[in-house]
């Protein structure tokens, strides 16, 4: 029997959802979860299979980064490709035009050919010509019907490969962004949705029901340090 009781899921209104943030708080928060998506490895988590695909693939594999938010993980992502020599070309998007601009001026400082553009991961129409759809620290700010429309659209314009890297929701896990969040971020916008972030996040168990409740069959969700998941999906 557990020690302590399993963490119910509570899905809040984020800051950083908010339409009317100022785009000053906006931009500083973004700067904090760089710090943070650094520090817990974002990139690495989705990154092998990335690699192993395109080692094996004839042509470069393009990847589309939804909800990419700041385009720090998409520009890591491109970054690692180069360094590996592999043919990976990366995009990102995001409903959020702070976002995008902050994402395209990151690019264009570190020197990396990575694209962004403003879509909405949830309503618009996706391209179907990437090889890989990928998302991180997303699907914790839907609701379980929402979630299962994101997973269903990435199965939709993903030729060969979904992934998704998330939060687990338990109680290590809000700790560690009640501390975190304050360690590597000066943002209080951060501050306050660390921790909402983690309570509105599924458990391993939810993510693969949700997975299969979107068509995913045979998706797997294994569990990845520091609190977090990787869905994957391999289409048939």
């Amino acid at each position: 029997m557990p020690l302590l009781p399993a963490l119910s899921r509570r899905l809040q209104p984020e800051v950083m959802d908010q339409p009317g943030l100022e785009p000053g708080r906006h931009r500083q928060a973004l700067h904090g979860l760089r710090r943070i998506n650094f520090w817990s490895g974002s990139a690495g988590i989705l990154w092998p299979p990335l690699a192993a695909l395109a080692r094996a693939s004839p042509r470069p594999v393009r990847v589309l980064d939804l909800a990419s938010g700041g385009g720090d993980v998409a520009i890591r992502l491109q970054r690692r490709a180069h360094r590996a020599g592999l043919p990976l070309v990366v995009e990102g998007c995001d409903v959020s035009a702070v976002a995008v601009e902050h994402a395209v001026r990151e690019a264009e400082r570190q020197g990396t050919p990575v694209r962004f553009f403003r879509a909405d991961a949830l309503a618009d129409d996706l391209p179907g010509d990437y090889d890989v759809v990928v998302c991180s620290l997303f699907l914790h700010h839907l609701t379980e019907d929402q979630a299962v429309e994101l997973l269903r659209r990435m199965g939709a314009a993903a030729g060969r490969l979904v992934l998704v890297n998330d939060l687990v929701r338990s109680r290590p896990g809000l700790l560690l962004a009640r501390v975190g969040t304050r360690l590597l971020s000066r943002s209080p916008v951060v501050h306050v949705d660390g921790p909402r972030s983690v309570e509105g996040a599924f458990t391993v168990e939810e993510a693969r029901v949700l997975a299969e409740r979107a068509g995913l069959g045979g998706a797997t969700v294994e569990r990845r340090w520091p609190c977090r998941y990787l869905l994957t999906w391999v289409r048939p």
